[in-house]
């Protein structure tokens, strides 16, 4: 059986501060803390009033909240242990180092940064100030991804040759992931994803990659490439490749073929939901679904839990640090239309099956206070 993680000492909770209160911190990360027992909401940041009083007044257990311009307020309040920074990917650098100065623990959603220098700053801010540093990779904590990995490994499907992902959605016009200003951009927002989980189901990092992107002649991509669709050459002669998109009908899936089976992930990067399994193995098809849980819950769990125990988090800086790597390089790729080589790359831990959290899913999104989903819809 998977192991769950949880706090060797319930009583102790770690408090956090939600920095940015976007649609994804609303429907997401908010209503998550009410499984997440060894966590606990207790501050706001954000620059409108309106979210602040109507949110703080929906979760009773927040006890101040502040404005960016009041950030360093909140880290030294004494009121919090731990950030979760889901601002605009361009802000995560400053605001994890901050937060790291002020020697409070950083859970910062991906990409953890725009470049990798910034990566650099992050994590040698956390180091030198001693506190803890997650990059949100939800989906190392989700049970049909992680025994995607076991399957691959097992050599069920025989030599893991090709990997290839297909995630696309709408996003409208007025969506920051169309604002490349702000870190947006396919790459940034969901390419990542698909390169995250080729990387942990090769069980490798890449060492060549090429990309190349089309766009509608249309006002929402004037700042961002509509699609891109990349390569990524593995050692010993392996290939993955993917496509994502901001104007197609919203697919989430890969594909791992192997040289005597393959195994189908669908809808693979589900934030909730169901996801099922279809695996084939001398022509023989199993398929296989695994329930909807509560991913930020688990995310937070673990993070919590580390914090506690004084463990290193698994998908630490320097998992998100690669990722902004591949896709800076890809992006150097659709300049040059070459393919670009990356430097070998090592990471000591992968997610495994053990790091299976499994929270409730939430009953029902909750309402939006003026914030909007890709689709524009609340």
């Amino acid at each position: 059986m998977p192991t769950t993680q949880a706090s060797s000492n319930p009583q102790r909770k770690i408090r956090y501060a939600v920095v940015g209160l976007g649609w994804f911190a609303q429907s997401a990360a908010l209503p998550a803390f009410a499984h997440a027992e060894n966590s606990e909401l207790i501050a706001l940041v954000s620059d409108d009033p309106a979210k602040l009083a109507e949110i703080s007044q929906k979760y009773s257990s927040v006890q101040r909240t502040f404005s960016y311009a009041e950030y360093d307020d909140c880290l030294n309040s004494g009121l919090i242990d731990a950030v979760y920074i889901a601002l605009p990917n361009h802000l995560h650098c400053e605001y994890t180092v901050r937060a790291a100065n002020a020697k409070v623990h950083v859970l910062c959603e991906k990409p953890m940064a725009v470049t990798e220098d910034e990566c650099q700053q992050t994590i040698e801010a956390c180091d030198r100030n001693g506190v803890k540093l997650m990059i949100a990779y939800r989906l190392h904590f989700e049970e049909a991804n992680l025994q995607a990995v076991e399957i691959v490994k097992s050599g069920q499907i025989g030599e893991p040759r090709i990997f290839n992902s297909i995630f696309t959605q709408q996003v409208e016009e007025s969506n920051i992931r169309v604002d490349k200003g702000v870190g947006g951009g396919t790459l940034d927002d969901i390419g990542i994803y698909c390169i995250n989980a080729a990387r942990y189901l090769f069980q490798e990092e890449p060492i060549e990659v090429f990309a190349t992107t089309a766009s509608k002649n249309e006002p929402r991509f004037s700042k961002v490439a509509e699609m891109t669709s990349a390569i990524l050459r593995f050692p010993n002669e392996r290939l993955a490749s993917f496509v994502v998109s901001f104007g197609a009908e919203k697919v989430s899936s890969y594909q791992v073929i192997g040289t005597k089976g393959d195994l189908r992930v669908e809808p693979a990067y589900a934030g909730s939901g169901e996801i099922k399994h279809y695996l084939t193995v001398n022509g023989d098809t199993q398929e296989r679904s695994f329930g909807g849980r509560d991913q930020l819950a688990a995310e937070f769990v673990y993070f919590s839990d580390c914090i506690l125990q004084d463990r290193q988090p698994e998908p630490s800086g320097q998992e998100g640090s690669i990722d902004v790597r591949i896709i800076q390089a890809l992006y150097k790729s659709i300049e040059t239309g070459r393919f670009v080589q990356l430097q070998p790359m090592q990471r000591d831990r992968r997610p495994d099956l053990s790091q299976s959290i499994d929270r409730p899913p939430l009953e029902q999104e909750p309402e939006m206070v003026r914030a909007a989903g890709p689709s524009g819809k609340s």
